[in-house]
């Protein structure tokens, strides 16, 4: 009795490496971190105002005074945009001001991981540890830029009444191109 099994046709695509689909997934990986923290610092930053839009808070260092001065402009726009009374002014600028101040450095951090991802990338060899390394830092640093950016949105949350949220989500939501 002989096995009359089919034997399968060599595929004509080839197989990835499982080595290769993870520096792809890796390289991809870093890339999405990136933008991802980069969009959730920008958003913050900006606040959605006019003004911030041109230059803002993400483009380039900036002195603390400067940037100081910038939160108290959009801060005063929101207030008049959301009708904060004095009490909600005082607890909402600390709250963003903080949390600015935080967000701030994860730009220039994940700027610095492009390059870097750049430079391991431009070697001869690849250093899959290496990649890896800066992979996994990269996630670090999105889920601490995630976990601070929705501390700061729970924190106004808690601050401004159901009306005022509405009005500031409707406002957002325009500015971005979105029907309220």
């Amino acid at each position: 009795m002989s096995d009359t099994t089919p034997t399968p046709e060599p595929s004509s695509t080839p197989v990835t490496p499982p080595r290769r689909r993870f520096l792809r997934r890796a390289v991809v990986g870093t890339l999405v971190a990136g933008a991802v923290a980069g969009i959730g610092a920008r958003a913050l930053a900006h606040g959605g105002w006019s003004g911030w839009h041109r230059g803002g808070l993400m483009h380039a260092a900036l002195d603390p005074a400067e940037v100081e001065e910038r939160l108290d402009r959009m801060l005063k726009h929101v207030y008049v945009e959301i009708d904060a009374t004095e009490a909600q002014q005082q607890q909402l600028a600390p709250v963003v001001k903080a949390a600015v101040r935080d967000l701030l450095p994860v730009r220039r951090q994940i700027h610095d991981a492009r390059g870097q991802a750049v430079a391991l990338l431009s070697q001869p060899g690849v250093d899959r540890g290496a990649l890896e390394a800066l992979r996994a830092g990269q996630v670090r640093l999105v889920e601490q830029a995630s976990r601070r950016l929705t501390e700061a949105l729970a924190d106004v949350a808690d601050i401004l009444t159901p009306e005022q949220r509405r009005t500031l989500a409707e406002r957002l939501a325009r500015r971005h191109g979105r029907p309220g």
